[in-house]
């Protein structure tokens, strides 16, 4: 598939992997809309992302936890970009404590961020999603199939963000919608306070977000009739313990 002109609704898209994606969708000539929860930081983005590419590019500010706010910023993008040809529900945020320690108010925002979110975002884009015969995706993690200790609440968000998207994705291909998962294992981003540019080296071994990226580029390029529904993706090399 040729994805010049298409347009990529990608929702935490000014940092990590939402990045990432949105640099390589820019890339191949796909126009981006990416959000924000924090309007300066989605300014910044768009200053920064708009050198790279001539394709189109809009930044939003956007809580995803809020279904109404996702349903305006919808409206707007497609107001923009005239339809949503494919949907990156990316955006999510990682509480890790022990259980005991484990706040039922860090709890509240991890469910409603990496899950509810999730599901928001795909309400909101499903017309237009059926329009255009698009391409959603969520970002899950391989802790949404394999536990850990003081996980108990990003565990729970990916194990249901990888159940839930594997549901819809058997409830809207009738509509030609494709859903696919991925499933990053360690990958060098700012989540969860870290911090690669310090770190460069010792980050090597990890996923790139580019390498994500590269991913959703090829998945989008696949025929129609073929769909990888869920994929787990891990470091070919992490070091040895």
């Amino acid at each position: 598939m040729n994805l010049k002109n298409k347009t990529a609704f990608i929702t935490g898209g000014s940092k990590g992997i939402g990045y990432g994606i949105a640099e390589a969708l820019l890339a191949q000539g796909v126009n981006v809309a990416l959000t924000s929860r924090d309007a300066s930081r989605a300014e910044e983005t768009l200053k920064k992302i708009q050198k790279t590419s001539d394709a189109k590019v809009k930044a939003y500010t956007l809580d995803v936890r809020d279904y109404k706010q996702q349903q305006e910023v919808v409206a707007k993008v497609i107001a923009d970009f005239g339809a949503i040809d494919f949907v990156i529900a990316n955006a999510g945020i990682g509480h890790f404590a022990d259980f005991e320690t484990l706040t039922p108010e860090q709890w509240q925002e991890t469910i409603d961020t990496n899950l509810s979110g999730v599901f928001y975002t795909a309400k909101a884009c499903l017309e237009s999603l059926k329009e255009t015969q698009g391409y959603f995706i969520s970002i899950s993690s391989l802790a949404g199939t394999n536990f850990f200790p003081t996980a108990s609440a990003y565990n729970a968000s990916k194990f249901g963000v990888t159940g839930f998207t594997q549901s819809m994705m058997l409830d809207v291909r009738k509509h030609g919608i494709s859903v696919s998962t991925i499933m990053p294992g360690s990958v060098s981003t700012h989540f969860n306070g870290n911090n690669p540019e310090e770190k460069l080296e010792a980050e090597a071994w990890k996923i790139q977000k580019e390498d994500i990226g590269e991913l959703v580029v090829d998945l989008f390029k696949m025929n129609k009739r073929a769909l990888p529904s869920k994929i787990e993706i891990r470091p070919a090399q992490p070091p040895t313990k």
